[in-house]
């Protein structure tokens, strides 16, 4: 792990004497699926295609958090709809003359197969128990066509932590040769709302921004709560505050609080545009969906040999 301040905070020893969480491995090939389930019923469920979170259920179990769509792929053929899929090494359509450029869109992290490296728990009481797991991607497991596009000695650990009203995603990535290299990193988190049409976003007023659905063209955000009226895809860059937090009906829903990462997008498809996506259902399922995506994408991270960068999010259930 990278030795820097204020790194995402490591676990407490587990006690023998607390009922531990559960961690199974299900299904096979491209299919493989991590689960986790806390002693109080909150779970996690991980695909090991692209380490992609498609459940997190909090409220002893009955409250689903991500927006999974009806008709995500989750047979590693392609990129899962919903959850929270990892953009890396870059985000959105790679740039030209940069050495991502031969890359698909979002780079090769969300529909490579990871390998489940283990978990360590914390079980001081049922109230305080937790679960960390941990997936790891290197440079000699990609595909020969991932590792042609991007032929770069990399390690990436994404630990994925479970707690009774929270979930932290902390991604490691690591410099393992001697030539430099650039990336950007991305938690493509599709939250769960009731209605998109009375869910707001604060936490970033002041904050500049790329609106991609109006030509790229940059602006700051002039109040301080946000409302989604229609499609949206904007890049918010080096943003101060550490915590957003989606409001719906004005009640607190979520909290997303980034660790050493500057970033966020906040998307959503709207009527149009979730009609012309094949993986998207039900047709109508974008009023039921905010993504806000933590991240480091404004520019690019860049490694030295040797070197390491660290950085995360941790999204509470505050309902």
């Amino acid at each position: 792990m990278v030795d820097r301040a204020n790194r995402p905070s490591a676990l407490h020893a587990p006690s023998a004497a607390a009922p531990g969480p559960q961690v199974d491995i299900s299904g096979s090939g491209a299919s493989s699926r991590v689960t986790a389930r806390l002693p109080s019923g909150e779970s996690v469920e991980i695909l090991l295609h692209g380490a992609t979170v498609i459940s997190w259920k909090s409220d002893g179990g009955e409250k689903e958090n991500l927006w999974l769509s009806e008709k995500a792929v989750l047979d590693g053929s392609k990129a899962v709809r919903g959850g929270v899929p990892i953009v890396f090494p870059v985000f959105g359509p790679p740039p030209a003359n940069h050495a991502t450029s031969s890359l698909p869109q979002h780079g090769f992290a969300r529909t490579s197969r990871w390998e489940f490296l283990g978990k360590s728990t914390s079980e001081d009481t049922v109230e305080s128990s937790a679960v960390k797991l941990d997936f790891g991607l290197y440079s000699s497991n990609l595909s020969a066509e991932a590792r042609k596009a991007w032929p770069y000695d990399f390690g990436l650990v994404y630990s994925v932590t479970l707690s009774k009203d929270s979930l932290q995603t902390v991604m490691n990535v690591r410099n393992e040769g001697t030539e430099v290299f650039e990336f950007q990193m991305l938690f493509h988190t599709y939250l769960r709302v009731k209605d998109i049409t009375t869910t707001t976003l604060t936490g970033l007023l002041g904050v500049p921004y790329t609106d991609k659905v109006l030509n790229n063209t940059t602006s700051t955000q002039s109040t301080p709560s946000l409302s989604i009226t229609s499609e949206i895809d904007r890049v918010y860059t080096s943003i101060p505050q550490s915590t957003a937090t989606v409001l719906e009906n004005g009640t607190p829903r979520f909290d997303i609080v980034r660790d050493n990462v500057e970033d966020t997008v906040v998307w959503n498809p709207w009527k149009e545009k979730a009609a012309a996506m094949a993986d998207f259902a039900p047709q109508d399922g974008w009023k039921n969906m905010i993504c806000v995506e933590v991240g480091t994408v404004g520019g690019w991270q860049r490694l030295e040999g040797g070197d390491g960068f660290e950085g995360g999010q941790v999204v509470k259930s505050l309902l």
